[in-house]
């Protein structure tokens, strides 16, 4: 074996390690991060009924469509979606990779290229709204009910996570959605490994002053601090 193959074989053997490393420490910091919780003790207020949903991977914030504080239909229009049904009491929001919301709405599309883009912090970002009529109260969705104050600061930070044009109205995503309620947006921020869309989520009940992880990026990160 000569110096050249011995050097690349201690290079590539260093760098496995490295990775190795790396992916146990996140691994690790993520599990700790997760089980730390933030604001423990939330204010109590029955003003607001908001809804934390999951798909048992992703996490969506639900809220009113309309109350004294916001009516998301002026923006998130009915005409964005395909049935364009206006009797809707809830609209979830969910922030993502661009690439992975669009081009892998089943598990079965998703490309080497487009999970590579997400994870390294490559592509841009979608926000992905659904209307509901009602929801039901389980293991993967929990009902919270928080002050007028602190459902002003959540909308603050979910309008903060669009895009707005010239005209200050979010950007539409023509001719894409996952079923007849739903529609995307453009988003700010990029994903990665460090910033997942559960991180939004968390995030989002952060600003919300309501309780969260110290830092997550898997849906039960969020989930362990109610279930």
């Amino acid at each position: 074996m000569n110096k050249k193959v011995r050097q690349g074989l201690k290079f590539t053997s260093r760098f496995l390690l490295a990775i190795v490393a790396f992916l146990a420490v996140y691994v690790v910091v993520i599990v700790i991060c997760s089980h730390i919780t933030v604001n423990d003790e939330p204010e109590k207020s029955d003003e607001v009924t908001i809804f934390i949903n999951s798909n048992g991977v992703h996490t969506d914030i639900v809220v009113p469509v309309k109350n004294e504080v916001k009516d998301w239909s002026k923006e998130i229009l009915y005409a964005h979606t395909k049935s364009q049904d206006s009797i809707m009491k809830y609209v979830a929001f969910g922030w993502g990779d661009k690439g992975f919301y669009l081009d892998t709405p089943e598990w079965s599309d998703l490309k080497a290229s487009t999970a590579a883009k997400a994870a390294f912090y490559l592509g841009t970002s979608a926000m992905h709204t659904r209307y509901y009529s009602d929801l039901k109260e389980d293991d993967s969705c929990i009902k919270l009910t928080i002050s007028k104050k602190d459902y002003e600061s959540l909308v603050e930070y979910i309008n903060d996570s669009f895009q707005f044009g010239e005209d200050k109205k979010v950007l539409w995503i023509a001719n894409h959605s996952y079923g007849q309620y739903d529609a995307f947006y453009e988003g700010k921020g990029k994903y990665s490994l460090f910033y997942t869309c559960n991180t939004w989520a968390n995030n989002a009940l952060k600003a919300a002053n309501q309780k969260a992880a110290l830092w997550t990026v898997y849906e039960g990160g969020i989930f362990t601090h109610y279930r």
